[in-house]
């Protein structure tokens, strides 16, 4: 390995950024370097090569136009990206990466020797096509220039300082396109379902790793003084995750939350230095797929609809069918107590399936009781 890819490989490694790549027809070399050098475990978080149609197919959800071009590029860097913030440790920047190549092979191509090399980070997409000149390298000579491309990408996603040498001659000068979004954007993105989460950092950074996030889902139509006290109970129970809020901007039976209006929630969160995750699924069962291994905080009252097979089409063994699949994932639940038709009920009051009872952790009624919530807060201000 050269002395400066060395160099650029531990400045990625160091950046406390993470990656998902998928890679489809070069830049092999690119992965060796990466996963050679100390710290890749902290930094590349899946790495897919999807060299098959099919396998194409099944990670883009439908049969691109055609293989090689800068649409195929950014919708694999979109669907890695996507899977990156699924993946990625609590607090840390993500991106995805996608590349596409047609390199020289072992018969004569009619077509260019060209790549693209797409990164998509929550608030840019930035792609670099480069088209090679036929018979001047073999097909590992492309596959190393192809290489130092996606390491530039990566580096530049980071914030990295990194300049690649490469022996491209005159008519091979890259073509860069920069595609920069704004919160308006971004939000958009959420509710239309391409990103599937906006993620606002808002509480001072860290100082040691969590190993998932502890998460207090709700609408937030307003925060108050017992959402707040309730996540600092959970999290003196669940020390291992980093506390979030999160809002969906989907709703089940309601309309998708105006970007005006999910501004406006966020506002709270950034006066009360709290992070808060806008997400775009309202079903705990899709919340455990989006969040894996994280810890939800619930109240009684939705733990209770959560185990009743009235809301999966009555069907107990449907219900027992889900929850286990969040389980699996290492998804489990704090319970709060909450008020049900009336009557102050805790976790022990529930009837919990015998093969879900250990995803379910009481919070006690002496550590946090919330009798208000937002509607009653809502009516009392007049609103």
């Amino acid at each position: 390995m050269e002395t400066w890819v060395r160099a650029v490989v531990e400045a990625i490694h160091s950046s406390r950024a993470q990656a998902v790549i998928y890679l489809a027809g070069g830049a092999s070399q690119a992965l060796g370097w990466l996963l050679s050098v100390p710290g890749a475990s902290g930094s590349v978080l899946e790495v897919v090569v999807p060299y098959s149609r099919a396998s194409m197919v099944q990670l883009l959800g439908k049969l691109p136009l055609q293989f090689t071009t800068k649409q195929t590029a950014e919708d694999m860097a979109l669907v890695a990206f996507n899977r990156a913030l699924k993946l990625s440790g609590p607090g840390l920047q993500v991106m995805g990466v996608g590349f596409t190549g047609s390199l020289a092979s072992s018969r004569p191509k009619q077509g260019d020797h060209r790549f693209f090399v797409s990164t998509r980070t929550q608030n840019c997409l930035r792609t670099s096509h480069v088209t090679l000149s036929k018979g001047l390298r073999n097909r590992e000579e492309e596959d190393t220039v192809s290489s130092y491309f996606v390491l530039k990408a990566i580096a530049d996603a980071c914030r990295v300082s990194a300049t690649i040498q490469t022996d491209l001659q005159e008519p091979e000068i890259p073509k860069e396109s920069v595609e920069q979004f704004d919160e308006d954007q971004e939000l958009q993105q959420v509710i239309d379902g391409q990103v599937c989460m906006k993620v606002y950092h808002f509480s001072d950074p860290a100082e040691k790793n969590f190993d998932r996030k502890l998460i207090l889902p709700g609408s937030f139509n307003p925060l108050h003084d017992g959402h707040l006290r309730l996540l600092e109970v959970a999290s003196s129970m669940c020390d291992d995750g980093l506390p979030c809020f999160e809002i969906s901007a989907i709703n089940a039976d309601k309309p998708p939350l105006s970007i005006a209006e999910i501004k406006r929630r966020v506002e709270q969160f950034r006066k009360a230095g709290k992070n808060v995750i806008i997400s775009n699924q309202p079903y705990f069962y899709k919340k455990a797929e989006l969040f894996p291994g994280s810890a939800f905080i619930i109240g009684a009252d939705t733990a209770a609809r959560l185990v009743n097979p009235k809301y999966y089409g009555g069907d107990f063994n449907r219900m027992l069918e889900i929850l286990l699949e969040c389980k699996n994932t290492g998804t489990t639940f704090l319970v709060g107590g909450r008020e049900i038709e009336g009557v102050f009920k805790v976790l022990e009051d529930l009837d919990i399936p015998r093969e879900l009872k250990d995803m379910f952790i009481s919070i006690p009624e002496e550590k946090f009781r919330m009798d208000i919530s937002s509607t009653e807060l809502r009516k009392s201000q007049g609103l």
